[in-house]
Formats: C-alpha cells, sequence, structure tokens
C-alpha cells in the first residue's frame, strides 16, 4: 500500500494506493495520527487506487472519523468503486461515511 498525503490551506487529502489490510492498516493509522496530532481538521480519503480493504482497514476508516470527531474535524471519502465499495455496502460503512464521487465534490462535502 502506498499513502500519498496533499496538504493545501484548508483540507489534507489523503489517497491510498493498492492493498489496507492487516499488514498496511497500522501504516494508515501512524500517518493519520499524526496529522491530527499536528491539527489538522479537514481530511478528503481519496480511495479510487485503492484494490481491497479488509476488517482491517475498514476499522482504521472508523478510528479517523472517531478520532476526527473527537477533534472538531470532517471526513469525507471518495472514489470508491469495485469489492471497495461492496465491502462499504455491505459492512454498512456506506451509511456511516459521507462518500462522494471525487476529491473536488468530497472538498466541498466537509
Amino acid at each position: 500500500m502506498e499513502i500519498r498525503i496533499d496538504k493545501d490551506d484548508q483540507d489534507v487529502v489523503v489517497s491510498i494506493i493498492g492493498r489496507m489490510d492487516a499488514v498496511t492498516a497500522p501504516d494508515f493509522d501512524q500517518e493519520i495520527e499524526k496529522k491530527i496530532s499536528e491539527g489538522e481538521k479537514r481530511f478528503v480519503v481519496d480511495l479510487s487506487q485503492l484494490e481491497y480493504i479488509s476488517s482491517a482497514g475498514l476499522r482504521s476508516m472508523l478510528s479517523m472519523a472517531k478520532k476526527l470527531k473527537q477533534n472538531q474535524g470532517t471526513l469525507a471519502l471518495c472514489g470508491l468503486k469495485g469489492v471497495v465499495k461492496e465491502v462499504f455496502d455491505v459492512s454498512g460503512f456506506s451509511s456511516i461515511f459521507s462518500i462522494c464521487e471525487d476529491v473536488q465534490k468530497a472538498r466541498k462535502a466537509l
């Protein structure tokens, strides 16, 4: 899994590339924890290049949402497709998160 983080004036855009599972999810958690501890509050997670997500990856997403909520932050996901979209739909996570088509729409949703 590769994690790309882009920061502009207001938002942090986190792009996840590859597979997010029990082995790679802790790397995501560390990166997100670092950004939240630096005071970042507005996050877009771009999943358009994510090929697979396991329950560990879902836990990481939920943990991120909880930490942001505690810090009055906001989160929007975008780019869900294929197997990743199915996992979010079947698990019920699609109703928990703000999910948008692309990064631009996700930024507006924050």
